[in-house]
């Protein structure tokens, strides 16, 4: 990365968009100058321009909620930043996973319709912000308070009862039985701070390998 070819405004900022480096989620649209892009680079945590107080701050510094920074890209024009980070907490002041909360346009017939592998990281975010925000009632929140054991006691349930499905010819059956074991093989996932492109790397690796 070239912090040259970055172009800041007429007063001096360029937006930073926050990714989640694990669930691709974008958390926050903040801004930089050039001395907290510096800042960010050099403590690899990050650091941004405030313009309403007109001074840079540390993104968790009373919070705790800090940003490992894992890469940073600009687009075609230069003008603006993607940074992709590690989230110690909530990135949003109002206690959420995302600054992004408030959906205001949906294609409900799209949304439904549309089903494919990429659902599962989508999934991966749900869990994420589960395991975040711990919201009373939720099933997800359940398994985390109760820790890695009980987790664990449901990926081996759901593992089994795959097996009786299957050796009964049941596709219903099946389908619901995967379907429980891939949600608590996120959490497990999850619960170990194991992203999940981390075991499709592993699948990928050995897919060329073949």
């Amino acid at each position: 990365m070239n912090v040259n070819e970055i172009k800041f405004d007429e007063k001096g900022l360029v937006p930073a968009i926050v990714q989640d480096f694990q669930t691709k989620e974008v958390l926050t649209l903040a801004y930089m100058d050039e001395e907290s892009l510096q800042k960010s680079i050099e403590t690899k945590e990050t650091w941004f321009y405030s313009r309403s107080r007109q001074e840079l701050w540390h993104k968790g510094e009373t919070s705790g909620h800090t940003q490992k920074i894992i890469s940073m890209t600009y687009d075609c024009d230069g003008d603006a930043i993607v940074v992709q980070v590690i989230a110690n907490g909530p990135a949003c002041h109002n206690g959420t996973t995302s600054c992004f909360t408030e959906t205001f346009f949906k294609d409900k017939q799209e949304v439904e319709s549309g089903v494919s592998a990429e659902f599962l990281l989508e999934l991966e975010k749900v869990v994420a912000k589960r395991e975040a925000e711990r919201p009373e009632g939720s099933y997800t929140t359940y398994l985390f308070e109760k820790g890695v054991d009980k987790i664990l006691k449901k990926v081996g349930e759901e593992a089994s009862e795959v097996i009786i499905a299957a050796k009964n010819r049941d596709h219903d059956e099946l389908k619901w039985e995967a379907a429980d074991l891939l949600y608590h093989l996120l959490v497990l996932l999850k619960e170990q701070e194991l992203p999940f492109t981390e075991v499709l790397k592993v699948l990928k690796e050995r897919h060329t390998k073949e």
